[in-house]
């Protein structure tokens, strides 16, 4: 199981931090990434870093690349994504998930574990 935490309201140009933690499993052997669900749009997967044993590869959609950072604290078991410059384009639901996390897209399935869901809100 999946718990993701750290939404919440916020101006443009501000700052949020995401949290994906787990229990029973260990993060660091699976990909882990954000989807996002905004009303009337398609889920977007923004950004997935993988596993250990493809070296913490990262990836990140074109509408977050230069704002968003993912990384991770195995130690804490944990992923996090830090999201700056926030836009209200960003406003959404987040989701952390396992997934397929390659350079150029993350991708999930119905099968892979995900989060409940974390609301950000970017609006002045």
């Amino acid at each position: 199981q999946l718990m993701d935490s750290g939404g919440g309201s916020v101006q443009p140009g501000g700052s949020l931090k995401l949290s994906c933690g787990a229990s029973g499993f260990s993060l660091d052997l699976y990909a882990i990434g954000w989807i996002r669900q905004a009303p009337d749009k398609e889920r977007e997967g923004v950004s997935c870093i993988s596993s250990r044993y493809n070296d913490g590869a990262t990836y990140y959609a074109d509408s977050v690349k230069g704002r968003f950072t993912i990384s991770r604290d195995d130690a804490d078991n944990t992923v996090y994504l830090q999201m700056d410059n926030l836009e209200p384009e960003d406003t959404a639901i987040y989701y952390c998930a396992t997934g397929d996390c390659s350079g150029d897209h993350f991708a999930t399935h119905p099968s892979n574990y995900f989060g409940q869901g974390t609301q950000v809100t970017v609006s002045s």
